[in-house]
């Protein structure tokens, strides 16, 4: 039995086509004006008044838009296009890591004023777009924006934890019912989880989201590569259980949000949300990433990207990369590592030796481009580079996977060809000394680009 609000939803046999996610230039101004105006009748703090006028600026040049202000375009242009976007979870009106700040206070009448909702202004009820901070109970949060998001298909329906392994204490609304709800009632639902993680040097509470387990929940198996793996045609997501990204720039995280409202079903999304990257100066996109005008990308294109290759790549063709045989070493890697292996890369000179793949979308597993980063550097070495230990992270749901593409007749590599770089396997997600984990980082890093 379904509720009349999911009419016109498509199961897995039946097919759903890619949609874009780009919007509008004018729009995308639009809302990003209408979403940074703050009245002059109010009086928010000054730090946030700084942040607020940096992202009208950002707004108004076009460059420079950082992650907080691509989940408010995402955000803004969902609500004008008439979905309803809630967001829950403890501390999310200000951000764990003060970077949202999507509800502020007068400081000098305690008014609070959502600048978002200047999108709809009086045209839909108030808390048509909804952001509350919850109480310290993820099973309890979880399972009501699980249940919000079974009954109201047409929102995007988040909840974010306050570090990723906060998760554990929903992990019964997960296991029983986000993962596998579809599977054994047919039901299925949109709802979004924001996992805050990464190794900073906060220690074994703070680092890891333990993405492993969702992965190890994947039902994907790993050694099939899909028979169908074109862009009109593709059913991969629709087959799938959930999906779980790891993204790196502010555009893809705006168009991943926004592909979770514009397709004609719903699957779960695992989001393995950043920390430092939030302020990170080499993460940001320019506003024309965030457009309908392909011809205006550098990068990003109109939609969603699985993966990102190399920036140096020679062509950036999507389905026939020509050959780059003098590249010795090709890393692959996800989330926020990237930043640092490029960081170093710059620092040895080696950006023609050396080149480094992003996977955003881990699960399912985008074969297809994987295939084509293979085919493109022939002669490289392949390495898996982690900040995790080894039993966790991504490295044993990537490691069966490259070795089911390197037994395909055009790639034809040994089975034993990815060579990992990361943390040694270990008890605790992290050490809980700073001084330790620097130079474990710098060491895993070095490996990933050195002989």
């Amino acid at each position: 039995w379904l509720a009349a609000h999911w009419k016109g939803f498509k199961g897995p046999d039946q097919l759903s086509r890619i949609r874009e996610t780009g919007v509008k230039m004018d729009i995308l101004k639009q809302v990003g004006m209408s979403a940074t105006a703050i009245p002059e009748s109010f009086t928010p703090h000054r730090v946030v008044k700084r942040v607020y006028d940096a992202r009208r600026k950002m707004i108004e040049t076009g460059e420079g838009l950082d992650w907080a202000m691509a989940e408010a375009l995402a955000f803004g242009t969902l609500l004008n296009e008439g979905n309803h976007v809630r967001l829950s979870g403890q501390d999310v009106e200000r951000g764990t890591f003060s970077h949202r700040h999507a509800l502020i206070h007068d400081q000098n009448t305690g008014e609070r004023f959502v600048p978002l909702r200047n999108v709809y202004g009086d045209s839909r009820p108030n808390e048509f777009f909804t952001v509350s901070n919850s109480s310290l109970s993820e099973f309890g949060v979880l399972g009501f924006e699980l249940g919000y998001s079974l009954e109201n298909p047409n929102s995007l329906v988040m909840w974010e934890a306050q570090f990723g392994d906060f998760a554990n204490s929903a992990q019964i609304i997960i296991d029983q019912f986000i993962s596998s709800g579809e599977a054994k009632w047919l039901r299925q639902t949109g709802v979004t989880l924001l996992l805050p993680h990464g190794y900073d040097g906060q220690g074994p509470e703070h680092s890891s989201c333990r993405m492993e387990r969702y992965l190890q929940m994947s039902d994907e198996p790993p050694d099939k590569i899909p028979a169908d793996m074109t862009l009109d045609t593709r059913t991969q997501i629709q087959e799938a259980n959930w999906q779980i990204c790891n993204v790196t720039t502010p555009a893809n995280y705006f168009h991943l949000l926004r592909r979770q409202v514009h397709r004609d079903f719903r699957k779960p999304l695992i989001v393995i949300s950043p920390k430092n990257l939030l302020r990170h100066p080499k993460c940001v996109s320019p506003l024309s990433d965030f457009d309908d005008e392909e011809a205006s990308q550098t990068e990003q294109g109109i939609r969603f990207k699985r993966l990102i290759m190399d920036k140096s790549a020679k062509s950036r063709n999507k389905v026939d990369p020509g050959v780059e045989p003098d590249a010795k070493r090709v890393v692959f890697c996800t989330g926020k590592v990237y930043y640092e292996l490029d960081a170093e890369r710059e620092a040895m000179g080696a950006e023609d030796d050396v080149k480094i793949v992003r996977i955003e979308q881990l699960s399912p597993f985008p074969w297809d481009l994987v295939d084509r980063e293979l085919r493109r550097y022939p002669n490289a070495e392949v390495v898996w580079c982690q900040e995790e230990p080894m039993n966790m992270g991504a490295w044993s749901h990537v490691s069966p996977r490259f070795q089911t593409l390197f037994k395909e007749p055009h790639i034809n590599r040994r089975l034993d060809a990815l060579r990992y770089a990361g943390r040694a396997p270990a008890a605790s997600t992290a050490t809980g000394y700073g001084a330790v984990h620097a130079e474990e980082q710098v060491g895993l890093v070095k490996e990933a680009l050195m002989d």
